[in-house]
């Protein structure tokens, strides 16, 4: 496994995981880029990189927002509004984990979701109505944006984005509806690494051998992801999300352009 490789996808993450552009649709994206245009193939152990990312800006999420995981402990009412948004995602993962990969890996849908992206960002600063706090949040409000995260099982639709803009669309306050998005990260995207550690348990993928490729991936997301998270708070804060909407538009035309120029599906 390429260090170049591993450094690269761990700063993709890092990044991308946080700001509102996708880190999945990002990481399909590259992985094709890096497949079609280096000189040396693309890691094959895809299954523990990906963990072993995600892991990284899991680690990210938990020093950020370390004392409010403290008070939230003590909170049971937000607590349940933050298992209650996680539903969703976990039957998503569930029912589709056998064909996320298959289906929706692909640089041209990836493309097509980040416009999608581009409009929930769009749609969350048009509708945003800022009233409420986390621990005042109601149940439906906490189902709509655990919806809102089980779509984002798709590649290029923003995870962080789409939930902040539903937060702010259900009545959220800015740094509340970025505080509750990464709340229910956490349990999101452990989980989902816990389903993906089934295959070693079972033997269907193996850990490979040298595995400071992957280390060195790790940590570039966890450094990279405290940057980006540290820094999209502040954006969101101050009512600077959709800005990432041209972005999102810029990139999935051309990823979509470049896909239909090779004859990609």
């Amino acid at each position: 496994m390429e260090y170049v490789h591993t450094i690269i996808l761990g700063l993709i993450q890092g990044v991308a995981e946080f700001l509102p552009i996708s880190s999945s649709g990002h990481l399909v994206i590259a992985g094709a880029l890096l497949d079609s245009y280096s000189t040396t193939s693309l890691p094959k152990e895809g299954a523990l990189l990906e963990i072993a990312l995600h892991f990284g800006t899991l680690l990210s999420i938990l020093v950020v927002y370390r004392n409010d995981l403290w008070q939230v402990l003590k909170d049971f009412r937000t607590l349940a509004m933050i298992v209650i948004a996680t539903i969703p995602v976990g039957f998503a993962g569930l029912l589709l984990k056998d064909h996320v990969d298959e289906i929706f890996s692909k640089p041209l849908l990836a493309g097509v979701a980040l416009l999608f992206t581009a409009a929930f960002l769009l749609i969350g600063k048009w509708l945003q109505n800022r009233k409420a706090a986390v621990d005042r949040m109601s149940t439906g409000s906490a189902i709509a944006i655990g919806l809102f995260q089980a779509v984002a099982i798709i590649p290029g639709i923003s995870r962080s984005g789409s939930t902040i803009a539903a937060g702010l669309a259900c009545g959220l306050k800015r740094a509340d509806a970025a505080r509750f998005s990464f709340l229910i990260a956490i349990p999101a995207i452990g989980g989902a690494s816990v389903v993906k550690m089934k295959d070693f348990v079972t033997g269907e993928a193996t850990l490979g051998g040298n595995l400071w490729p992957v280390v060195a991936g790790t940590v570039v997301a966890f450094v990279v992801g405290i940057v980006a998270l540290k820094w999209l708070i502040r954006l969101v804060v101050a009512d600077r999300l959709h800005w990432f909407a041209m972005y999102c538009i810029i990139a999935g035309l051309a990823t979509i352009a470049w896909q239909l120029s090779i004859g990609g599906t």
